[in-house]
């Protein structure tokens, strides 16, 4: 059974149906990347994980527990976090204190203050400076490193390279590949094909909100891949 198990999923706002007959499952330690055009669904593919959507069919388990009709805030208290699209940093607060808004007491795992500022040494050279002091690279490492905190079993991510530079692109690689390595899960939404190449062990496409083809590890042609979804 894997961590987090997402079976023919339909979801959407109100009446209006986004996702049909989703399925994937990620486990910890596996990275797992849901590719596809802009609408397709795959920023409502995550929110339904956190309770943010009407579930119309279909089930979402969470470390075996069903987790469709729980209260938002469930899938964070068993395990899951997720780095929202527009980071959401609190621009008021300095960048530790954004960090340990993430912390969970108690849980255990591998990421603390000292782990995430040697994941990204940045954050620590700013540490006592204001969220909004930091460009939007270094936000998004905040946005991860905060994330992180809650020590999740399954880490989501929402488009993390949006807006990065190709630097900044190869430092999100290499942290990913590194969060990955500590045994914990990832769940990446994202449209820079290359990214999925280096990050993740398998991908999923999502069409108009369902998915195509199921898993494909990411030997397949991403050149083709790019080709048929334009991206």
């Amino acid at each position: 059974m894997s961590f987090l198990e997402i079976d023919s999923l339909s979801a959407g706002y109100g009446r209006s149906v986004v996702l049909s007959g989703v399925s994937l499952t990620v486990d910890k330690g596996e990275a797992v990347a849901v590719v596809g055009r802009n609408g397709a669904g795959k920023t409502t593919l995550l929110q339904s994980v956190f309770g943010n959507t009407v579930i119309h069919s279909g089930r979402i388990m969470i470390d075996g527990v069903a987790s469709q009709r729980k209260e938002g805030y469930f899938a964070a208290r068993h395990g899951v976090s997720i780095t929202p699209q527009g980071r959401r940093i609190l621009t008021n607060l300095t960048v530790r204190e954004n960090l340990l808004l993430g912390a969970v007491p108690n849980r255990k795992g591998p990421w603390n203050l000292r782990a995430v500022y040697d994941l990204f040494p940045v954050l620590e050279e700013r540490a006592g400076r204001p969220g909004s002091a930091l460009s939007g690279g270094q936000q998004q490492m905040l946005a991860i490193g905060r994330a992180l905190l809650a020590n999740p079993s399954v880490l989501l991510l929402d488009e993390p390279s949006e807006g990065l530079a190709p630097v900044l692109i190869d430092q999100l690689c290499e942290a990913l590949v590194a969060v990955r390595s500590q045994g914990t899960g990832i769940l990446i939404v994202e449209q820079h094909l290359d990214i999925v190449q280096r990050v993740a062990d398998r991908f999923t496409v999502i069409v108009k909100g369902a998915i195509t083809g199921g898993d494909t590890t990411v030997n397949m042609d991403l050149v083709a891949l790019r080709d048929s979804l334009a991206l």
